[in-house]
């Protein structure tokens, strides 16, 4: 029977918050949100959906992950060199079977009204049981030039944008059918390995190689290295015709600049030094 599982993406070092943030306690284990980090959030609010969590991971931080890690149903990949997050998501799903889930998410996003967030899972499990791939759309609040986007009509894509300036980023604002690229994915193990080995077959055979050598979770550097980097985004979701967005209303941020994080300390009340 097929499960639902969270791939949590980890292996980011957190330079945009350095020198708060360092490669031996990235920005998503710092407990800065009443006390919770980032990765406890992650996990924590992902539990209601899933059967089980993998964490995909650097060697440098992974010991700091198990720590909120649920003790059933998890495991870790050890990453021991990173290669963008085509390949981390393969990892994971070649270690699950071929009809499981996955719902993707970075660890280093905050974001709040669950009940949304949820609902928004439930639709995007569903649509993954059909053969999509299915990623999230936020709908933008301000002409924001630090993310991506993705134009879309319903529930299909028509383009995905860079980073825009801010003369762009005001004209998507004003059209009203462009979405912040969240990052958030779901889909079929089966399904993603197919559409990256349709689009990046080097990418595909590499990672497989390195899976099968792990040992205990643990991936060899030195054939980790033959991975060509690619993010999912160009690797798969920018080519395939499988492609369904979800636009969303749940609060989310991807606390990539200390911009982002004055923004959220200030709502919640903490006081301002204007010295």
């Amino acid at each position: 029977m097929s499960k639902v599982i969270n791939v949590v993406l980890s292996g980011g070092v957190g330079s945009r918050l350095w020198p708060l943030s360092r490669k031996a306690r990235p920005k998503q284990y710092i407990p800065l949100f009443e006390g919770k980090s980032l990765f406890e959030l992650t996990v924590a609010r992902n539990q209601n959906i899933v059967d089980k969590t993998i964490m995909v991971g650097s060697v440098k931080n992974v010991d700091l992950a198990k720590t909120f890690l649920p003790e059933a149903n998890s495991e870790t990949i050890v990453e021991a060199t990173p290669r963008n997050t085509a390949a981390a998501i393969a990892f994971a799903a070649l270690a699950c079977d071929p009809d499981d889930i996955l719902i993707v998410t970075p660890s280093d996003h905050l974001i709040e009204g669950e009940a949304e967030y949820q609902n928004m899972l439930k639709q995007a499990v569903e649509l993954a049981k059909d053969d999509y791939l299915v990623t999230f759309g936020i709908k933008p609040n301000k002409p924001e030039t630090g993310y991506g986007y993705i134009e879309y009509d319903g529930n299909d894509v028509l383009s995905f944008r860079e980073k825009p300036n801010l003369e762009t980023a005001k004209e998507f604002l004003k059209k009203g059918n462009f979405l912040w690229n969240s990052g958030i994915f779901c889909f079929k193990a089966s399904v993603y390995l197919e559409e990256l080995f349709r689009f990046e077959p080097k990418v595909y055979r590499a990672s497989k190689e390195v899976s099968e050598d792990a040992i205990n979770g643990i991936l060899s550097e030195e054939l980790s290295l033959k991975i060509p980097s690619k993010s999912i985004d160009y690797a798969v979701m920018e080519r395939s015709e499988r492609i369904k967005v979800l636009p969303s209303n749940f609060v989310w941020s991807d606390m990539g600049s200390y911009d982002s994080l004055y923004d959220y300390l200030k709502l919640k009340g903490h006081k301002v030094d204007v010295a």
